[in-house]
């Protein structure tokens, strides 16, 4: 097994609205030695891929790996302090990186990196509270902070629909669809990668855009063309038109005020 694990996010109902029973009091903080065992336990209930120890010491340890953890203040009997969701994540070298395609460089920048999502969970009992997102919003927070990182990004399996809404309303960026990434008790799962750009990185244009730039600029072109024809098409009409009572005809852009300049000016257009 890798050092640092393929990232999963819990496959949970995570912040759909919902009106809870009461408003805990949620705060954020950096996971530390103590919350070694409820970590892992969390990480057991929630996961069905396995994390090695290592894995969980980096975290604690503030190794190689980032972390916040979420915890409710207003719990009563000293657990206060103890994890109700956590999010961990790692840096990556861009151009090191899976999506180094994605990334327009600046090379004035130096060395630019990513933060990469391993894992983000939140416990029963705590979900629905918009836990999930919040910290989410640490990980863009802290990303941001970074001038040289490009952004944020991550893996969800690909049945995890609550979880691609929550990334979709944040403004992630699906890039693309990995077949067979996870595999979980023998069998093969597809997963979605998603990127969150930071401080002012975009991607190239993808064939998709490439495909509806084209066909916006196709539809514009068209519309030109037709209103150039109706104008072609009501200006010979005009030109042919006979007046009924054998005098003059005003034409659409004449008004009696301007006829008789006109009249001065031109003596077989502007009338038949």
């Amino acid at each position: 097994m890798s050092r640092f694990p393929r990232g999963f996010v819990e496959n949970s109902s995570m912040d759909e609205p919902e009106t809870p029973p009461r408003r805990p009091s949620i705060c954020f903080r950096p996971i530390n030695p103590s919350d070694l065992e409820r970590l892992e336990q969390i990480h057991r209930d929630l996961f069905p891929i396995r994390y090695e120890s290592e894995f969980f010491q980096n975290v604690v340890n503030g190794g190689d790996i980032v972390s916040w953890a979420a915890v409710d203040r207003s719990r009563p009997d000293g657990y206060s302090e103890e994890l109700i969701g956590f999010v961990t994540a790692k840096f990556v070298p861009a151009k090191e990186s899976e999506i180094s395609d994605l990334i327009r460089y600046d090379s004035s920048k130096g060395e630019e990196t990513l933060v990469y999502i391993l894992t983000l969970g939140v416990v029963e009992t705590y979900r629905k509270l918009g836990v999930a997102k919040s910290l989410i919003k640490e990980v863009i927070k802290y990303a941001s902070s970074i001038p040289v990182c490009r952004g944020v990004y991550l893996h969800v399996i690909a049945h995890n629909n609550p979880a691609i809404r929550l990334y979709k309303r944040m403004s992630f960026r699906c890039a693309r669809r990995l077949h067979g990434f996870y595999l979980i008790n023998g069998q093969h799962f597809d997963s979605y990668l998603f990127v969150y750009f930071v401080n002012g990185s975009r991607s190239p244009c993808s064939p998709l855009d490439l495909v509806v730039l084209v066909v916006n600029y196709v539809r514009s072109g068209i519309k030109v063309v037709a209103s150039k024809l109706t104008m072609k098409h009501e200006e010979k009409g005009l030109r042919g038109l006979k007046c009924k009572d054998k005098t003059r005809c005003l034409l659409p852009t004449q008004t009696k005020r301007n006829l008789a300049s006109s009249e001065r000016v031109s003596s077989g257009y502007d009338y038949v």
